[in-house]
């Protein structure tokens, strides 16, 4: 039996070890190949996975030429929880199961938003480059904001992570609002007596802080567009610790030079590999540009491993009732 690791140099772990005890705890006997991956060097990823019985991946584009080269694959483990570089229909037309980590970095991710809208909302960029560029010792070198307390935050996306957030919001005082139209009766229940569900212009028009949570999908992608910038009334600090795709980045950016917002975080931008310089939104004093790290703790990352590895464990020896999350099980016949 054979696992393939691969994915870009830059996205991979540092050390693979945890991952290999899992799986050959697991699937004794196994090979596993750890394959840095290139979009120039695609040919030899595809002769590496020829004869694999599963992939684990974060970013490689899994679609019809990568599934038809490996005729034995019966698995794509996906060691993140988004999985919009995996192409389900043809995942179920070639029998491959798909399984994305679906919990793992929630507490993280969530611990991660707080810390920048308050690094956001008191300026801390602006005054660390005063005193480290500018040698300048000024407490007014900033335009104040009011208390958080004082303060609406409203969440797009109100899943783990977005419920994660709406309660350490609200435990800082915050007023918390959101939205969510997929969200369930049960899943809002936990989260009610902090959160009110409204719609996307009473956000837009009454958020002092927006921020974004949303899975990725063909509902949302460009949903942070100049219209919505225009209708964020009271100039607001805007997040995005979801997926790039969500945000217009050229949109973005004239709603920063606009002034149609105070400030951004972002943890994600248009590509997992931008050219940072030059791009526009980097070296901006009210602008958070993070390489996708929000997630990243020691905790995080030994959950990461050990739950992408054992879902191919426990669907290739026949547990696919174990598996964390199944977005596509051939053994069911569709998508879950």
């Amino acid at each position: 039996m054979k696992i393939v690791i691969a994915d870009y140099p830059e996205s991979m772990m540092k050390s693979h070890q945890l991952e290999k005890k899992v799986l050959q705890a697991g699937l004794s006997g196994c090979q596993v190949v750890v394959f840095p991956y290139h979009d120039d060097h695609r040919a030899a990823f595809l002769e590496e996975i020829h004869d694999a019985d599963a992939l684990l991946t974060a970013f490689i584009k899994v679609d019809e030429e990568v599934l038809r080269a490996a005729p034995q694959l019966k698995e794509v483990s996906i060691n993140a929880t988004g999985y919009d570089n995996v192409d389900l229909a043809a995942a179920r037309q070639h029998g491959v199961a798909v399984c994305p980590v679906g919990e793992y970095c929630t507490e993280d991710v969530a611990e991660f938003t707080i810390t920048t809208m308050l690094a956001l909302v008191r300026n801390l960029k602006a005054y660390l480059n005063a005193v480290d560029h500018q040698h300048e010792w000024r407490y007014d070198y900033a335009q104040p904001n009011c208390r958080l307390s004082n303060m609406t935050l409203g969440i797009f996306g109100l899943g783990k992570i977005g419920r994660a957030v709406a309660t350490k919001a609200a435990a800082l005082g915050m007023t918390v609002i959101a939205n969510d139209p997929f969200i369930s009766k049960a899943n809002y229940a936990k989260v009610a007596d902090r959160v009110r569900l409204t719609s996307v212009n009473d956000i837009l028009a009454t958020a002092d802080v927006i921020t974004n949570h949303m899975n990725l999908n063909d509902s949302n992608h460009h949903f942070f567009t100049a219209d919505r910038f225009q209708k964020m009334a009271k100039h607001p600090y805007f997040l995005n610790m979801a997926r790039g795709a969500e945000v217009n980045e050229d949109d973005l950016v004239q709603a920063l030079d606009k002034r149609q917002i105070k400030g951004a975080a972002l943890d994600v931008l248009a590509t997992e590999f931008p050219d940072l310089a030059h791009n526009p939104l980097v070296d901006r004093e009210n602008v958070l540009v993070t390489p996708h790290t929000a997630f990243y703790s020691t905790d995080s990352v030994t959950a990461l491993q050990r739950i992408s590895c054992q879902n191919i464990v426990d669907y290739l020896t026949g547990h696919p009732e174990k598996v964390f999350k199944l977005v596509v099980n051939p053994q069911e016949g569709g998508e879950q």
